[in-house]
Formats: structure tokens, C-alpha cells, sequence
């Protein structure tokens, strides 16, 4: 590994965490086919989990006021509750409604907790991720013909939480993107289409943290930490967040426009050219 690396897998990660596109199949697809040394497996690992934490961090920025309402009113809510009166009359405040929502939505990854080792052994099979990556493209390519829908934080349902949580599940496998297929199925649910986006990287952040962690430990435990690299962990995970808040604004945009469907064309030809590539490689 070198700075250059460390950068391109951090501009990576940057880019396609939140473009609808797969972070965890282009990694792993960038390092099958680029790596610098055949015998880093376990710490090019615990480098990717590192720069999902620059992303994460670059959605705290972004939604730094969603996320501190959400916060005091977790606290407001539980001072409710064990106080056995309610502090509102009617429907609950929006980032009450969110709290619960995505509690609710992070469940089914508890599902995902049982197939583990078949999961993390997809992230090393390049033609599964090849056509993850197909199959990627035809949900962008739908997602746009969907009907604009109306519902926001203050409409949404438990089972349209639940439903996009269940996306979600599925986006944890490599080539499937968890913005993309958590955006989609917020749009098939009705949500306004800014919603749909704020709601799916908001949920990212408890599956993202809780999952990390859990795979740093194993990283480390399992291949142990080479302290000369950390400068360029540090530089990718840098550049990762910073990428990363821009990708997030440009989501954004792409949404309320309804161009989604042009990442379909991305991720066909990307999943068909790396198909391709894995038997001649």
C-alpha cells in the first residue's frame, strides 16, 4: 500500500457509499484487481472497514441538526415514558417519529448476523459481485419510473420503515448498493424523494457503526494493526469524508430530478466488463 492507493480507495468509498452504485463492490473490485501486495489481505480489510467510518462521518456533517433533534428527543421520549406522561398531544414530534423509525428499520440486519460467514465470503467471490452489480443497475433503472410519492418523517408508516429496512439487509452484500436499493424502496413506499434520501442515510448510521466495529475488532484480532500504515489509513479515511459530503449534496440533487437511472447504465457495463475481466485475469 502507498499514499496513491490510499487515496483512490478513499475518493472510492467517497464516492460510491452514497452514489447508488455499491461501495463494497467496487472495493472489493478495486483491490481484486489493483492491489499492491497479495499478501495484506487482512489489513486491506481492516483499511475498508476504516474508510466506511469517513463516510459515516461525512453523513454526521451533512444531517448534523436531524441528528442532534433525534438525539434530545430520545431523551425527551424516554423521560416520557418512565415518567408515565406524554409531552405531546396528537401525533409525536418528526425526529421522535425518526428515532422510532429507524430503530424499527435496523432490525432485519439482525437477520443478517445469522449468515455472516456466507455474506463476508460473497466480498471475495468477484463474479457474485459481478452480478450484484447487474442486478443493481435494473433496481436504478425501475426506481425512476416510480411515481413521485408525498410521504415524509411525519407520514411514513412502521412498515414502510420496516420494508426499507429490509432493503437495507439486503444492500449489506457486496455489488448490491444499500443507498440505492434503501432510496428505492423508500420511493416504492411513497416517500417524497427527498425523504426517501435523507431516511436512507440516516439509517445508515447505527447499521454502519454497529457493523464496523464488530469488524474492526475481528480485523485486528485477526491480522493485527501495522502502525507504518496508519498515516495512510488516516489520509484515505480523510479523504473518504470529504468526498463523501459532496456525494452526499449531489444524491440530493439527482433525486429530486429523478436520475437515478443513469447509474443503471454504470453499474451494467462496471458489472459486465469485471465479469468478464475475472476469467481472463
Amino acid at each position: 500500500m502507498n499514499y496513491l492507493f490510499s487515496i483512490a480507495m478513499g475518493f472510492l468509498q467517497g464516492v460510491a457509499e452514497f452514489l447508488p452504485i455499491s461501495s463494497s463492490g467496487h472495493l472489493t473490485l478495486f483491490q481484486y484487481f489493483f492491489s499492491p501486495g497479495e499478501n495484506s489481505e487482512e489489513l486491506d480489510m481492516l483499511f475498508t472497514i476504516l474508510l466506511h467510518f469517513g463516510t459515516l462521518i461525512s453523513v454526521c456533517v451533512y444531517y448534523w441538526r436531524d441528528i442532534m433533534d433525534m438525539i434530545r428527543e430520545f431523551f425527551l421520549g424516554l423521560a416520557d415514558l418512565f415518567s408515565r406522561r406524554g409531552s405531546h398531544q396528537g401525533r409525536p414530534p418528526e425526529a421522535r417519529r425518526l428515532v422510532v423509525m429507524i430503530v424499527i428499520g435496523t432490525l432485519p440486519l439482525f437477520a443478517v448476523l445469522l449468515v455472516k460467514d456466507t455474506v463476508d465470503a460473497a466480498f471475495s467471490n468477484v463474479t457474485f459481485v459481478s452480478v450484484a452489480l447487474i442486478a443493481t443497475g435494473f433496481l436504478l433503472f425501475f426506481s425512476d419510473r416510480m411515481a413521485r410519492g408525498r410521504k415524509t418523517a411525519r407520514t411514513a408508516t412502521i412498515r414502510d420503515a420496516l420494508l426499507v429496512g429490509c432493503a437495507q439487509a439486503v444492500g449489506t452484500l457486496p455489488g448490491i448498493s444499500r443507498a440505492g436499493s434503501t432510496i428505492s424502496a423508500g420511493m416504492l413506499c411513497g416517500f417524497d424523494r427527498t425523504f426517501a434520501v435523507r431516511f436512507s442515510f440516516l439509517l445508515s448510521l447505527p447499521a454502519v457503526l454497529g457493523a464496523n466495529i464488530l469488524e474492526v475488532v475481528d480485523a485486528v484480532q485477526a491480522g493485527g494493526v501495522d502502525v507504518a500504515r496508519l498515516p495512510m489509513y488516516v489520509v484515505g479515511v480523510v479523504v473518504a469524508g470529504v468526498v463523501g459530503y459532496f456525494a452526499i449534496r449531489l444524491v440530493n440533487l439527482l433525486a429530486n430530478k429523478g436520475k437515478f437511472g443513469a447509474f443503471a447504465y454504470y453499474c451494467w457495463t462496471v458489472g459486465i466488463v469485471s465479469l468478464v475481466a475475472s476469467f481472463l485475469v
